[in-house]
């Protein structure tokens, strides 16, 4: 009851036997495997085609980093349970494994964004390296990008950004109207 065939609850834990009396398995765990599978067929089904380019390089390798984070949750799974039982008395304990905060998460993939590594094609054509001489390689941890993000600030001729100088900003605002964006830190 409650089922989806296609998105369906953590079975691993089912077949677990915990000491009885204190709680019992029920509830429905987080299935993080089941993303990892999904997502692997999702994402990297179009990638595997042609992977001589460097921008299905980058794709493929930062896929498997997000992956490595998702491993890392499924590590990271917290037991929570809840008490059934008559005017609040605990009789059965029902307990299931749940997913960290979705804060915690998002705060491992912003550092892992903050530290990406720049990388240019190697001459195989099926692989990359650091763009400096001077950095370390990725490892299978770390994001990585091949192009720079542009600069909206200043103004740019061969895009047409005409840059934020001189545009009005929103002194109390903290989105991207707020002075801190609009004027990008320039006060």
């Amino acid at each position: 009851m409650g089922q989806l065939v296609e998105c369906s609850c953590d079975k691993f834990w089912d077949n677990i036997k915990f000491p009885q009396g204190e709680w019992e398995w029920g509830g429905c765990s987080d299935n993080v495997n089941f993303g990892l599978r999904h997502s692997r067929a999702f994402l990297d089904a179009k990638q595997r085609q042609r992977r001589s380019d460097l921008g299905t390089l980058v794709k493929l390798h930062n896929n498997n980093a997000g992956r490595l984070v998702s491993r890392a949750v499924r590590d990271a799974m917290r037991l929570e349970c809840k008490c059934h039982g008559l005017s609040g008395s605990c009789t059965v304990k029902t307990c299931w494994l749940k997913m960290p905060p979705f804060r915690e998460i998002s705060a491992r993939l912003r550092d892992r964004y903050d530290t990406a590594r720049k990388v240019a094609p190697r001459k195989d054509g099926n692989s990359f390296m650091p763009e400096s001489p001077h950095a370390k390689p990725a490892n299978k941890y770390q994001l990585v990008y091949a192009d720079d993000s542009p600069d909206f600030c200043t103004p740019n001729a061969k895009t047409g950004a005409l840059g934020t100088q001189d545009r009005e900003c929103n002194a109390t605002s903290m989105g991207q109207d707020g002075c801190e964006q609009l004027c990008c830190r320039r006060g």
